[in-house]
């Protein structure tokens, strides 16, 4: 088989443990502890994702001659966020309902997908492109990014489930995302892409880190500030820490 067709097979694969991931979340019981458990764990998950792989990576691909593009991006996909925020103000409220509240929750959800669905497209890349040279270490890459994907498809697909949200509009933002890296996959085999240029890709993970840090800073954080049940958010905290170090072991 074409080693290509293989490497975007690889690439496809990525979506398998976000859809593990999913199948977990549904199957745990609705209740708002858990709620407060995944928002903890979506915190500290974030915060590593960012600190061990994307900053490292995005300041190995710039270099110290083109941090200015680091920072440049980064305040874009802040500013980015900021305006697409604004456009849906169902933002934490000590005056909310319990539908103002399950809106908010969703309206964080919907944010967070959105930002790890282009950190996703960024992997696929990169792990077709790994695989494209060598089928076995594009297989090693890929258990390391899919055993991230599997917590990252718990947090979004609960997001949705614990509030019982209904129609084809959950599943079709879970879809989206569980397909993202196959899309950036594909769009490199699609135009027989072998090599992408250093600034591009670290620009990209720029421009998802201020993304993220948005998300962080404004959605998660005050979010995690008014919890009702401040046990489960910590454990939440202390599994997403557990989980990101035990990841780190196969990146």
């Amino acid at each position: 088989m074409n080693e290509k067709i293989v490497a975007l097979f690889i690439a496809l694969s990525l979506g398998i443990y976000i859809g593990i991931g999913a199948i977990l979340a549904v199957l745990t019981k609705r209740q708002n502890k858990i709620i407060d458990l995944i928002f903890g764990l979506a915190f500290t998950l974030l915060i590593m994702l960012i600190v061990t792989d994307l900053l490292p990576e995005a300041i190995d691909l710039l270099g110290i001659s083109h941090i200015w593009a680091f920072l440049m991006f980064g305040c874009l996909g802040l500013l980015l966020f900021k305006v697409l925020d604004s456009f849906v103000p169902d933002h934490l409220d000590s005056k909310m309902t319990k539908k103002d509240e399950e809106n908010n929750i969703v309206h964080i959800g919907i944010l967070s997908i959105l930002a790890l669905i282009i950190h996703n497209i960024i992997e696929g890349m990169a792990v077709y492109l790994t695989a494209s040279k060598s089928v076995s270490l594009g297989v090693v890459m890929s258990l390391g990014v899919g055993l991230h994907n599997v917590p990252l498809g718990m947090i979004v697909t609960s997001v949705f489930y614990q509030t019982k949200q209904k129609g084809y509009a959950p599943f079709l933002y879970i879809l989206l995302f569980a397909i993202s890296s196959f899309f950036g996959g594909f769009v490199l085999y699609l135009f027989n892409v072998t090599a992408l240029n250093d600034f591009i890709i670290g620009s990209l993970l720029s421009l998802t880190i201020g993304m993220l840090l948005y998300i962080l800073a404004f959605e998660l954080w005050p979010r995690i500030r008014k919890t009702k049940n401040k046990k489960y958010t910590i454990y939440g905290l202390i599994v997403g820490v557990a989980l990101s170090l035990f990841t780190c072991l196969f990146g």
